[in-house]
């Protein structure tokens, strides 16, 4: 089946393409024409196309968590990430036992394959290579060094799906378990960290790429010690995630990663724990109780932010509406970028010939209007 989509505006890998027509053959991408193609016409009006959100670092959404280990929310937590306008995400663990680790990846990379929503480009798992300091939400009780061994083992129950992971880089073994990790094709972020800014480039020049929830959960910067933040703001080849829920990052600091790194460099991410899509209340993130109230989710003991309950599409609103980012600007962090952090571009988050065409419509103020999975609509408003 072959269709053209028309709309005000197309997010294309070049920058944004006013008016034209798209064309869609067989649930993947054609190309971009001024001309009106010879097939049906999908009339968009005033609303524009973007290739689909890809949300990187997302702990579960609508009362589901990955860490529950059952397939059955995940999907349906896939399912309802759609409304969001995403269509790739990177299913994400907390810090746990090496069992449970082993479990949550199996549970996924047996089953990633039938996934009814957005698509599981791989799996992250946050910890527990951390350290107390900023621990944040991840439980103290297991938190340990970087094992090689350990990865290989949730590698292989996760059948090759393990596509990032997390560690502190003040480690000692930190720089050559990121160069073996990285040799096997898995991307090495930095976070939940106290490292000197050195101890961060030490680990970066080993191969690791991400700095996990810039400013969040890091060693902050000072001009005597630039730590974790000054690594990630003066390194132009690293990545930076943010989270732009106006809770945990100021939008002025947020804007002083988009400035230092380039948008092309800097990721839009939820962090969004299982309380995502749901009334405030009680919830647990792992192991550890959880107060959602105020748009935020926080520890019941020490009141440290829980992750969020953030939508991706509303990040990229708040980012447009704080004025620190164009329209292209934070699509462009919502797609290309956190796609490209995560080794995933060739899968996700461009509009181009042949990829398939898994893209959102949105209306003029940047809601999602209605969301396609390989061409065929699986969400509208």
């Amino acid at each position: 089946m072959t269709y053209a989509l028309h709309a005000d505006t197309f997010y294309l890998p070049n920058g944004p393409v006013r008016g034209g027509y798209l064309l869609v053959e067989d649930g993947k991408f054609g190309i971009h024409t001024q001309e009106k193609p010879d097939c049906e016409i999908v009339e968009l009006g005033a609303a524009s196309v973007a290739p689909g959100f890809v949300d990187t670092h997302i702990h579960g959404y609508v009362d589901h968590d990955v860490m529950d280990c059952n397939w059955d929310g995940v999907n349906e937590a896939s399912v309802a990430l759609l409304a969001n306008g995403v269509t790739s995400w990177l299913p994400t663990t907390l810090t746990a036992t090496t069992e449970q680790l082993e479990k949550a990846c199996a549970m996924i990379g047996d089953n990633a394959d039938r996934c009814e929503g957005a698509r599981i480009q791989g799996i992250f798992l946050e910890g527990p290579f951390f350290t107390l300091k900023h621990k944040g939400a991840q439980n103290p009780a297991y938190l340990c060094a970087p094992d090689i061994e350990k990865l290989h083992l949730w590698q292989k129950a996760a059948h090759g799906l393990v596509k990032k992971i997390a560690i502190a880089p003040e480690y000692e073994n930190a720089a050559e378990f990121t160069a073996q990790a990285t040799s096997e094709g898995v991307v090495v972020a930095l976070g939940h960290s106290d490292a000197t800014c050195a101890q961060a480039v030490r680990a970066l020049d080993a191969g690791a790429q991400v700095f996990v929830h810039t400013y969040n959960g890091m060693s902050g910067l000072h001009h005597r010690e630039p730590g974790m933040v000054g690594a990630a703001l003066t390194t132009p080849e690293s990545y930076a995630e943010l989270i732009c829920d106006g809770h945990h990052v100021n939008p002025v600091a947020a804007s002083i990663v988009m400035n230092a790194k380039g948008y092309d460099h800097t990721a839009l991410i939820t962090d969004c724990m299982c309380a995502g899509g749901m009334p405030d209340g009680d919830y647990m993130l792992g192991e550890l109780p959880v107060v959602v109230a105020n748009g935020t989710a926080r520890l019941k003991e020490g009141d440290s932010l829980a992750g969020s309950i953030l939508k991706l599409d509303q990040a990229v609103r708040n980012v447009i509406d704080w004025k620190i980012a164009t329209p292209a600007q934070a699509i462009e962090m919502a797609t290309a970028s956190a796609a490209r952090a995560n080794n995933i571009d060739d899968a996700c988050g461009f509009i181009k010939p042949n990829r398939m065409a898994d893209f959102v419509v949105l209306s003029p103020d940047f809601e999602v209007l209605a969301t396609y999975l390989g061409g065929e609509k699986v969400y509208s408003a």
